[in-house]
């Protein structure tokens, strides 16, 4: 083979591999801009239904050793913001810095609690580099790279807010109509 053909060849190989490389970012950008969406989405749902329910009920349990309506959103923003913080953006959990009695929370407070958590995710993924989406971490007895936390996030709070809509149904509540995707 002639130096002019090899040349050819490395120059069609640097071509496609160009294309590849910016085809692949172009699907990881995709894929933080569709997470994005799919978490302002739930803010708003997760927001609605918090509303929905009275403050003199948001200590309902279904059965004891449940958690209440209340310690359920909770839940949901302190899991949103530590897997957010931890494996997303890769910083200090800020939920560890604040002093939070969930029992001496108000409704408003609640609210303001997930709200934050929420915007905290969105940033996140916002921020989080595409290079970086297939960064692996320990993750109970086997690894899991940053998508696969992005979905845990995404399916973690549908799961918990899946329970809310038990709750307000328990109280006689019609949940709103569901916003998603």
């Amino acid at each position: 083979m002639g130096i002019e053909k090899s040349s050819q060849i490395r120059g069609l190989s640097l071509l496609l591999m160009v294309f590849f490389i910016s085809h692949i970012n172009a699907q990881d950008s995709l894929l933080i801009k569709s997470h994005i969406t799919k978490m302002s989405n739930a803010k708003t749902y997760t927001l609605q239904v918090a509303d929905l329910m009275p403050e003199n009920v948001y200590s309902f349990k279904p059965v004891e050793g449940e958690m209440s309506f209340k310690e359920q959103l909770i839940h949901i923003g302190k899991n949103i913001y530590w897997l957010s913080s931890t494996y997303i953006i890769e910083t200090d959990d800020p939920v560890r810095k604040m002093e939070l009695n969930v029992n001496d929370l108000t409704k408003d407070q609640v609210l303001k609690f997930v709200s934050g958590a929420y915007d905290y995710a969105i940033s996140s993924f916002r921020a989080v580099d595409a290079k970086s989406l297939s960064k692996e971490f320990n993750w109970s007895g086997g690894k899991m790279n940053k998508i696969q936390f992005m979905n845990l996030i995404q399916d973690h709070q549908t799961h918990h807010r899946g329970q809310l809509m038990v709750y307000l149904r328990l109280n006689k509540l019609q949940p709103p109509r569901y916003i998603g995707w």
